[in-house]
Order: structure tokens, then C-alpha cells, then sequence
């Protein structure tokens, strides 16, 4: 999977998923806060975490994006995953997160993502990303507001209550604000 871009941040490495990194995933996906406001909210064992992985790194085969694993710079630690993806039945290209639960509230999520959203502007070229939280996820409401996402919609999604936010490109974004003054 060499087409996958590497994107280096000022603390992140995002990286293409390879085996080296399946431990930590699996331990991430195995913990109940990582996993609760994600797909059916529920922890996965090694082998449904395998098939998570394998997922990741084949969205970027069929879409030509997906998630980046990421890893500090400083010291190569797995960190968690971030970046785009639209599976089957979701409503739009979505922006999205999970950290493992110690590199929580270090400002990695924001940093991952707005590196990925600058790929969906400038390498995809896409009109607009969103990201779907589920009522309640209080952490990831603070990233989509650092991000400027603007909540467009309100669904029932996978069966739970969920907010939708768009995000746009800098020139379209500064628009939209315009328009709304």
C-alpha cells in the first residue's frame, strides 16, 4: 500500500495501518471508552479488530482515502487512528477519530484531523467532509468545534441520535461566513 501518503505534523506521524501496529489497535478497539460511540458501541476482540484493520487499509484501495494509524513523533508510539472514509450506507466522505485512551486530551485528535482535512482539500479535492458524533461524545463535540464544523443535520445513525457537522475548504468556509453576517 506504498500510495498511501505519509503526512507529518508538527507531534504526529500519519501512517499507513501495517502489522507492527495490530497489538495496539486491537488493545484500543478492546477498551469500552474507545469503542462506545463508535459503529455498535461495543469492544472488539483481536479477531473482529483484525477485520477493522483490514477494512481501514482497503478503503484506501476502493475510495482512494481512508484512516492514517498514528503514531507519535517523538518516540513512534501508536496513538490511534484518524482520517476519511464513506463505507457503504454513509451519508458523505466522513472525518474521524479514535485515540488510545493515555493520548486523550493532548490535542492529537485535532491535529490528526485537520492534517486530513488539508489532504481531502488540497489532494482530493473534495467540496465538503463530515463528521457524525453521537449525542453524548462531549470529547469529540470539542474537536469538530476546534475544526469549525458546522452542525448541518440531526439522524438516527446506526440507531443512535447523531449530530452531523460539514466542514468546508478555508475559501468556501469564509464564505459561508460572510453570507451568514
Amino acid at each position: 500500500m506504498s500510495d498511501i501518503p505519509v503526512i507529518e505534523t508538527e507531534r504526529l506521524r500519519l501512517v499507513p495501518f501495517e502489522e507492527r501496529h495490530f497489538d495496539d489497535y486491537a488493545a484500543m478497539l478492546a477498551d469500552p471508552e474507545s469503542t462506545r460511540f463508535v459503529g455498535s458501541g461495543e469492544p472488539l476482540d483481536r479477531m473482529n479488530a483484525w477485520r477493522s484493520m483490514a477494512m481501514l487499509m482497503g478503503h484506501w484501495a476502493l475510495r482512494g482515502h481512508g484512516m492514517w494509524a498514528l503514531e507519535r513523533a517523538s518516540d513512534n508510539a501508536f496513538v490511534g487512528r484518524a482520517g476519511l472514509m464513506r463505507p457503504e450506507g454513509w451519508p458523505d466522505v466522513e472525518l474521524g477519530w479514535m485515540l488510545v485512551r493515555q493520548h486523550r486530551h493532548h490535542g492529537y485528535a485535532t491535529e490528526a484531523s485537520q492534517a486530513a482535512l488539508t489532504f481531502a482539500w488540497d489532494e482530493l479535492k473534495l467540496s465538503r467532509v463530515i463528521s457524525l458524533i453521537r449525542k453524548g461524545n462531549d470529547a469529540s463535540l470539542g474537536v469538530v468545534q476546534r475544526l469549525h464544523g458546522e452542525r448541518v443535520e440531526e439522524t438516527d445513525f446506526l440507531g443512535s441520535p447523531t449530530s452531523i457537522f460539514a466542514y468546508y475548504p478555508p475559501v468556501q468556509h469564509h464564505e459561508r461566513l460572510a453570507a451568514q453576517a
